[in-house]
């Protein structure tokens, strides 16, 4: 550990408080170090290059479950309902008829993407088929979970830049947030900032 004297004070702590977990999550999520940005100013950098010290939080590339979730809840889309059946959004024509090898499958042997709000369900509750993830998922690095994935790989591609650009689910949200954005604010110099 690079910081032992930290988690013994912590390990104390917990310990004087009657092993009380929530106490102990709470004592950690309202601490300076864990509320940070992630923004590495000229000053942390010159005292902590290699934020050894922990001058900044850590930073993270989103998943693509969450970039979806994400711009979804931006525009002002997302379906927060909770719990219930899988849902189909957006995908290419044709994609589950090439896996399914000639035969019939029942129901997943065609897709038939959904209507109204289970497009903008969390991406938790989308369907996948086993064969197929979901094609905006897998340019993401979603594991097609035919084996178990401790990590997920993490990539950097020129295909993600033309997903997010392109793809069917972010241009809806992207023109979505548009307007509301040109509805809420009367002058065109704010609508760029906004």
């Amino acid at each position: 550990p690079s910081h032992p004297q930290l988690l013994d004070w912590l390990a104390k702590d917990f310990m004087e408080h009657d092993w009380d977990i929530k106490y102990l999550l709470k004592k950690i999520m309202l601490s300076a170090t864990y509320q940070q940005s992630s923004i590495a100013t000229e000053k942390s950098k010159k005292a902590d290059p290699d934020n050894k010290w922990l001058s900044r939080a850590p930073r993270f590339r989103m998943s693509g479950e969450i970039i979806r979730d994400y711009v979804l809840a931006t525009s002002g889309l997302l379906n927060k309902e909770i719990g219930g059946p899988s849902v189909k959004p957006y995908q290419p024509p044709g994609l589950w008829e090439e896996t399914n090898a000639g035969g019939n499958r029942g129901v997943l042997t065609t897709y038939l993407a959904d209507e109204g709000d289970k497009l903008y369900r969390r991406s938790l509750y989308t369907l996948w088929k086993r064969t197929l993830p979901p094609p905006s998922m897998s340019i993401f690095d979603a594991p097609n979970r035919d084996i178990c994935e401790v990590r997920r790989q993490k990539t950097n591609t020129p295909l993600q830049a033309l997903a997010l650009q392109n793809d069917v689910q972010m241009l809806e949200a992207a023109r979505v947030l548009a307007e509301n954005t040109i509805a809420e604010t009367k002058d065109s110099q704010q609508w760029v900032t906004a």
